[in-house]
């Protein structure tokens, strides 16, 4: 039974599973291994903590810390990084003061049912060519229950 604390203090939130991040990974690095391009994969909690991590043979050793970068960016502003790197980009450059946010894009929210319950990144390869990756890695967790 529902009662008057739980109903206005208590919130019921989705959370990603280490099997959802792994899931999310799988997609992501089959994606990169089409285009035979080698790169990290990080997922992410709402928080920007690391949920599950894969770096693909090849790929450079900076593209570890880029992409958990990528990914917490993502998580924490609930936007791809790509959005905060083009408003950077644009004129506002006051981002860069952020805490935790690093405006590159590869940054990708994972979203179900519209609320975000993590965020994949992946550094490695060109700019959009991440955003590639980590799309793919984020779409194959939408509509699973």
């Amino acid at each position: 039974m529902e009662t008057p604390l739980t109903s206005r203090f208590i919130l019921s939130v989705a959370v990603l599973s280490a099997q959802g991040a792994e899931r999310t990974i799988d997609a992501a690095e089959q994606r990169a291994s089409q285009s035979a391009w080698s790169v990290s994969i990080a997922v992410v909690d709402t928080a920007g903590n690391l949920l599950a991590f894969r770096r693909m043979d090849g790929a450079p050793v900076a593209s570890i810390a880029i992409s958990i970068a990528k990914a917490a960016s993502a998580a924490r502003s609930r936007v791809a990084s790509k959005f905060l790197q083009d408003r950077v980009d644009g004129g506002q450059p006051s981002l860069l003061a952020m805490p935790g946010v690093t405006p590159l894009q590869g940054g990708v929210p994972i979203t179900v049912d519209g609320a975000v319950v993590g965020a994949i990144g992946v550094s490695g390869a060109q700019g959009p060519e991440d955003v590639e990756v980590a799309t793919a890695g984020a779409l194959s967790i939408q509509g699973i229950e």
